[in-house]
């Protein structure tokens, strides 16, 4: 470093300075330039973002709205004063049932069974003194059958096309013999054994699903202030009620 004159110092050190200069005011352009660009990049992530959560939530919405089908059904009616009703209170909803009666009550309430089909309810076939089918007693459980359909038909003058075997009990057989369809159920609240309608809609709220096909009396009061609330509740949930055949075959 002898030799340098003062003004040589002078020369050097002013290099020097212009030379840090020049790296920290690159260092903070760059610095200004990756903040902008690190801005840009979040605001189109949090504006993709947005757009895909709006998009789910747009088609939450859109499902949430579309009605799903479930079916309401009755056994061991019609009941002088209970399927009455009922029958006032699914009108009040325009709900559509489906009714499984036994023979020897359609003969003590014929009038009943008019009202349910003018309302445009299905009725279906219980048999006529609610026999479960053994194999010892197929053929009178064929003739109920037989009896319970005629008895409606003289009515509604219509055939008969639906049958809910009593515990479930059925020969394949007689969908060809009789040409009927046998209908079951996926949620039973167990409504004959109980008088707490509170605990009855909370069983069938909480097991219903889209399809399902619920298994109630109306031969019960409390079946009756059940059925009501649940299907009150369901319709808040986007439930619509149909007649087991929309379930059964669409």
């Amino acid at each position: 470093m002898k030799g340098f004159t003062g003004r040589e110092w002078m020369v050097l050190m002013l290099e020097a300075v212009l030379v840090l200069l020049l790296i920290f005011g690159y260092k903070s352009i760059s610095a200004e330039k990756i903040a902008a660009w690190s801005e840009e990049a979040d605001s189109s992530v949090n504006e993709w973002t947005k757009k895909m959560k709006g998009g789910k939530e747009q088609e939450q919405q859109e499902e949430e709205l579309q009605e799903k089908k479930i079916a309401i059904t009755f056994d061991d009616g019609p009941h002088p004063v209970y399927t009455e009703k009922l029958l006032d209170g699914l009108k009040e909803r325009d709900v559509k049932a489906t009714f499984f009666v036994l023979g020897e009550k359609v003969k003590d309430y014929p009038d009943i069974i008019e009202r349910m089909q003018e309302e445009g309810h299905i009725i279906g076939n219980h048999t006529y003194t609610h026999i479960q089918l053994r194999s010892s007693n197929r053929e009178k459980f064929r003739e109920e059958l037989i009896l319970t359909n005629q008895a409606i038909s003289e009515i509604t003058g219509q055939e008969v096309q639906y049958v809910r075997p009593p515990y479930g009990t059925w020969d394949k057989k007689l969908e060809e013999e009789l040409n009927m369809f046998p209908v079951l159920w996926n949620v039973d609240p167990n409504d004959w054994c109980t008088g707490n309608a509170d605990k009855v809609t909370k069983a069938i709220v909480d097991k219903a699903k889209e399809n399902s096909t619920i298994l109630l009396h109306d031969c019960y009061q409390s079946s009756v202030d059940a059925a009501l609330a649940s299907i009150d509740i369901l319709k808040e949930r986007g439930f619509e009620f149909v007649t087991v055949e929309e379930i059964l075959f669409e």
